[in-house]
């Protein structure tokens, strides 16, 4: 079962109920129309680019993306040079800008609650196993680079 416990899945069950708040219970609130819906493609295309971005520079390093792998290789190159976790913040990207498309305020609270998730069921346990695994070369590239942003 552990092969279900993936990012893209809590991704998926969080639009999933984006969507359906939109859907059912909107209770007249909006975004704002228009300027809404260019920013929510604004945020799904950028978490869309930060994502290939990063699993072009892993794939280049022969490493996996595999989240409960250790990777084969400390990549801090490309988009890794500017943030430890960029797929994780291209998943929230995403989930911001559909909350934003699908006009769903009551889900914003998605976003904190799903980055939480990201946290502590992906990123601590990851980090934990790159810094037995590499040592001074991750605490350097912890220094250097943000967690997110």
């Amino acid at each position: 079962m552990r092969w279900m416990d993936i990012p893209p899945l809590w991704l998926l069950g969080c639009v999933i109920v984006a969507w359906l708040q939109a859907l059912w219970f909107p209770y007249g609130l909006g975004f704002g129309g228009t300027w809404a819906d260019l920013l929510g493609g604004l945020l799904v295309g950028g978490g869309i680019v930060l994502t290939l971005l990063a699993i072009y520079e892993m794939r280049r390093h022969r490493t996996t993306v595999v989240p409960h792998k250790t990777p084969s290789h400390l990549v801090q190159s490309g988009i890794f040079s500017r943030s430890r976790n960029p797929i994780y913040l291209g998943d929230v990207l995403i989930l911001a800008g559909l909350i934003l498309r699908f006009d769903a305020v009551l889900s914003l609270p998605l976003i904190p609650v799903f980055t939480w998730i990201l946290e502590k069921r992906f990123i601590v346990p990851e980090e934990d196993r790159m810094r037995r695994e590499f040592r001074a070369d991750w605490a350097r590239y912890e220094k250097k680079t943000r967690r997110w942003v």
